[in-house]
Formats: structure tokens, sequence, C-alpha cells
């Protein structure tokens, strides 16, 4: 998959990942206006990609940010202080309807947050699907410390992650936390080194999932997405719709076959 340059991101393909990299290091990666117009514009060449199987062995992608200091250290506090309400208001949907896009990627979405992740960058960790962390990687919504709410999603997510009693002690303290405790609450999947590791793990593991069939891959999780929030019965009525339409894919027909013949599948990804 080619890209073209952006100027505040860095796009890359390499086996079965996409690796996109928040490339600000002078402002600790923050997420600029022009940091969310970069990011709209990829994600729309991933989008068409992936909708129409263009996306080569890509079945996944990671973020991380550039430098050791920070994965995002959060909106662009010079920007915002000459925003009017308006303006914020714009700003705060713009992102939040960005990280909606990315959840609705059908393909693993790993946050690879080394360094700083706060406010905004922990809003946009917060959208993948989940986050590996190196051991100095820290978290934390310090909005309330500048006289300011959540604007990217972050008094929604936080709490579908940790629980809402845990959401709250952060959201009303603005207290930031670190890998180990991040990991203890169940923020982040895995703790590593240093950023060479975290970037070859999260490589890893969607070289791993890759192996099995991305249609089925992309239906879990438009059905994790889906049921989140919901009622016990209503969950269990969208899975087993999920499931019966995976009975009409080829490689639903394709897996089950290889198993019985003790093949290795061979899916296609309808």
């Amino acid at each position: 998959m080619q890209f073209k340059e952006y100027t505040t991101i860095q796009a890359s393909s390499a086996q079965s990942s996409v690796t996109i990299t928040l490339n600000r290091p002078e402002a600790l990666n923050a997420l600029s206006t022009q940091v969310v117009e970069d990011l709209e514009d990829l994600l729309g060449v991933l989008e068409a990609a992936f909708r129409h199987d263009a996306g080569g062995e890509a079945r996944g992608v990671v973020i991380i940010g550039s430098g050791e200091k920070a994965f995002a250290a959060g909106a662009d506090i010079r920007e915002m202080t000459a925003m009017t309400p308006d303006q914020a208001w714009e700003y705060s949907t713009r992102m939040q309807s960005l990280t909606l896009r990315l959840e609705s990627l059908p393909v693993p979405v790993i946050a690879a947050v080394n360094g700083f992740a706060l406010g905004g960058g922990c809003e946009l960790a917060l959208a993948c699907d989940f986050i590996y962390a190196t051991e100095s990687a820290s978290f934390g919504q310090p909005e309330v410390s500048l006289g300011l709410v959540p604007g990217f999603g972050g008094s929604v997510r936080l709490q579908q992650r940790v629980g809402p009693s845990q959401a709250r002690e952060l959201l009303f303290t603005g207290r930031r936390i670190r890998a180990d405790q991040a990991h203890r609450l169940g923020l982040v999947n895995a703790v590593f080194t240093d950023r060479e590791a975290l970037l070859a793990a999260a490589r890893k593991t969607i070289a791993e999932i890759a192996g099995h069939s991305p249609a089925a891959v992309a239906a879990v999780k438009a059905t994790v997405g889906r049921v989140e929030g919901r009622s016990t019965a209503d969950g269990l009525a969208i899975e087993a719709d999920s499931f019966r339409q995976a009975f009409t894919t080829a490689d639903m027909r394709e897996g089950t076959r290889a198993f019985l013949t003790k093949e290795k599948p061979a899916f296609s990804g309808n």
C-alpha cells in the first residue's frame, strides 16, 4: 500500500500492518487541527483500501508517536486558546468523528503508546481496539486542570475500559497514571521495555490476526462494537445474527473445510 506525504503524520505499510506515526515531536505530537486533517485524509485512504480489498497483505493498523517522549500529549492548547465556543465544538466533533471512523475500520487497530498519552492523546488511544505501552508511558485526562472537559470521547470510552468509578476518579482528579497502573486497571493490554519492543509486539499481534479469516475478524470487531452497552438479551440477539451471517461467507466454508481435512485454510476475505 502506498501513501502520500503528510505534514504531521507518517504512514507506511510492511507485511501485515500499516503503521501510522504521529509526527510532531517538537510539540509532543499534540493533536492540532492539521493532525486531524491529515488523519482524516489517511483514514479515507484506508477505508477505501480495506473496503475494496486493496490493502495488499495489510490486515491491521498500529498507531505510534514519533520520538521517545510522547504518543500524543493531547489537544493543541495554543490553538485552543484562540477558539470561539463554536470553533471548539467543531474541533471536538471532527475529532470524535475521526475516532468513530477508527472504530469502524474492519481491521484491528492497536495504539502503541510510548511516553505521554494525555487528554486527546489518551482519547485517541481509547478509540483503538486495544493499547500496548512502554514501561515509561503514562495516561491521563487532565482537562479539569485547564478548566476544560474531555472533548474527544474520554468521558465515554474511559469508563467503558476501566469502569465508571475508576473513570470518574481519573476524570475528576486529572491524575496521571503510569503504564503499570494502567495495566492493572485494564486500560492497557501489555507493557514492554522500550519503543522497539513495543512496535515489534504490536506488529506481531497484527501478523497473528492476519492468519485468520479477514471476514470473520471484521465481523467479530463489528459485533463487539454493536453489543457494547446493550442488555444481555439484546447482545445475544446481535451475536446470533452475526453468527448466522458468517454462514453466508466463503471464508466460513474454507475454514471448516480446511479444519476437517487438516489443511491450512486459504481465506479470501469474502
